[in-house]
Order: structure tokens, then C-alpha cells, then sequence
């Protein structure tokens, strides 16, 4: 791995930080609410019923957390009649589920992501293919305050390095459920795209 300095600390964290009796205990939770979700699905005539709700959930929440809003009739309405008008926030909400079924059709073939294939995944949720961001300027601005709340790192050699280390850490044997909180973090951190940013 190339030798650069970074503010954000590398993969993997101290264990120390990361398994604290309260993250243990909600791993627990987690690992027995998965077994019982899992149970449950078993009993279904068709699976993919289940799972196309549950990926279509996720796409809307984390959307939302980008301020891209729409609702689940929306959602239902579009995909069940596939219709060429609908909204920016919609359609972005419907190809983040189609980036979610490329990641997993991903791991399924080759066991593994790479850079590569975290940006071709990024191209089906925005439409382009600007890739990982290139000129330095990038801030996160509360629209309201004007206030900047994080500044990512701002140079390419950078963000290339440390989505290799993200992805050597992805790719590794670990199979906790905090390893993808830790995961979900670093890359907000490295923030490595330029959607959803304004530039000062």
C-alpha cells in the first residue's frame, strides 16, 4: 500500500474501541433478530417478496439521509408501472436499489469488492460515470447555517488510498456486525464521491 499521510485513521480500528460491552450486547440483539427475520422468511412462498421490501426500505431511508425524499407509494407506484415520468428523488431512491442488487450480484460472483467496483456501483446510483472525486474544495455545509460540518479528505491520491485500505478491510475474514458499522463510517468519512456535497 502506498505510504501517505491521512487525518482518517486506517483499517483495522483498535478492537479495544470497537468491542465494548454495550456494541456486544447490541450485536447480540442484532445477530437474534436476523435469526428470527431469517426463520420467518423460510416460511414464505416466495422469498423475494421479503427481500424487495426490505431493499427497497433501505434504499428510501439512506436516501433520506441525503435529503432525497419520497415515499413508498411512490416507490410501489413506479415499479409497478413502470412508467418513464417520475421524480429526481424517486428515481434516485430506485437505482440506489438497483446499485444495492449489483453489490450483492458482485459479491456473489467474485467474493469480494474493489475500488472499481464500488465506483461502477456509484454510476448506477447517480447516472454518470464522474468517479471518484479529483479536485480538492469539497465541504459537507448545513444548507441552513452555512456552517461546514466535516471536510473529507480533498486529495485523489488520498481517497485512492484510503478506499484501498477500506476495501482490504471489506474483503477480510471478520464477520462481525459492528465490522459493518465500522465499514458504513470510514466510507462516510472518506467521502470519496462528489454527490451530495457542496464545494466552498
Amino acid at each position: 500500500m502506498r505510504n501517505i499521510e491521512s487525518q482518517v485513521p486506517l483499517l483495522p480500528l483498535d478492537i479495544e474501541l470497537i468491542e465494548t460491552k454495550a456494541v456486544l450486547r447490541k450485536e447480540a440483539e442484532a445477530r437474534q433478530a436476523l435469526a428470527e427475520l431469517s426463520g420467518f422468511a423460510y416460511t414464505l412462498p416466495n422469498q423475494g417478496i421479503l427481500l424487495n421490501a426490505i431493499s427497497l426500505q433501505e434504499a428510501k431511508e439512506s436516501s433520506a439521509i441525503e435529503n432525497i425524499i419520497t415515499t413508498q407509494d411512490e416507490l410501489y407506484k413506479t415499479l409497478a408501472t413502470k412508467s418513464p415520468i417520475i421524480d429526481s428523488s424517486t428515481k434516485e431512491v430506485i437505482n440506489y436499489r438497483e446499485a444495492i442488487y449489483k453489490g450483492c450480484d458482485n459479491i456473489k460472483k467474485k467474493k469480494l469488492i474493489s475500488v472499481s467496483d464500488i465506483c461502477k456501483i456509484q454510476e448506477t446510483i447517480v447516472e454518470n460515470n464522474a468517479g471518484i472525486r479529483k479536485l480538492p474544495g469539497t465541504s459537507l455545509v448545513n444548507d441552513t447555517t452555512n456552517e461546514i460540518i466535516y471536510t473529507p479528505p480533498q486529495y485523489y491520491d488520498e481517497i485512492c488510498y484510503l478506499l484501498d485500505n477500506f476495501c482490504g478491510y471489506l474483503n477480510n475474514d471478520e464477520k462481525s456486525l459492528w465490522k459493518m458499522a465500522v465499514l458504513h463510517y470510514q466510507f462516510e468519512t472518506i467521502h470519496p464521491f462528489n454527490k451530495c456535497q457542496r464545494y466552498m
